[in-house]
């Protein structure tokens, strides 16, 4: 099927942050926080970008209405992380867009070049029948997912009391795992010496 020739950008930030004991969105990196970086390195390879919050939404609205960001609040942010990418890409959706790009927020963003090749990746491999897009590095799966259409609906079909990598494993067969050199795309920051590594290393 033909493709959109946008897509929208999705950051599910709507973590407790409790292992950190901050919010991760608003750590410092590179003269800004990881938020404004996720922003940034999604920008340029979309046509908007959505920020999914939770509780921590009037902390993070006015950093993502300086960018240019959009900002959507989970109601239920303690159902988990696949309840805030539901809400996210049900928002691609009532935007009129057919695809996303979708990080967290919880991590160093992946390098702008890397999003640009995940998502040129993706259209290319679409007319073969790819729904989804996922990044690997070291041997390891992570993030920016790139889904279109076909993967948004399986995600918005399944049980809300589900999860990401189960709809992933039933429709396996559709979705590209595509190695990249960017370790960012599986880097984990959950506690403060995580951080300390990365701000450091």
């Amino acid at each position: 099927m033909a493709r959109a020739p946008s897509f929208c950008g999705v950051i599910l930030a709507a973590g407790e942050s409790s292992r950190m004991g901050r919010d991760k969105a608003l750590l410092p990196w590179h003269g800004g926080t990881f938020l404004s970086a996720a922003i940034a390195s999604l920008q340029p390879h979309t046509d908007m970008v959505i920020v999914v919050a939770g509780r921590n939404a009037p902390k993070l609205e006015p950093l993502a209405d300086t960018v240019g960001a959009f900002l959507v609040v989970n109601p239920h942010p303690e159902q988990g992380q696949f309840s805030s990418l539901r809400v996210g890409l049900q928002e691609v959706l009532n935007r009129g867009r057919d695809a996303a790009i979708v990080t967290l927020v919880d991590r160093p963003a992946a390098q702008i070049a890397t999003v640009g090749l995940l998502r040129d990746r993706f259209l290319e491999s679409a007319p073969a029948g790819i729904w989804a897009l996922v990044p690997s590095f070291g041997g390891r799966n992570g993030h920016p997912l790139v889904v279109g259409r076909e993967m948004i609906t399986a995600f918005l079909n399944a049980p809300p009391t589900g999860h990401a990598r189960e709809v992933e494993h039933q429709n396996q067969a559709h979705i590209l795992y595509f190695p990249v050199d960017d370790p960012f795309v599986t880097m984990n920051v959950d506690t403060p010496e995580d951080y300390e590594r990365v701000a450091t290393g």
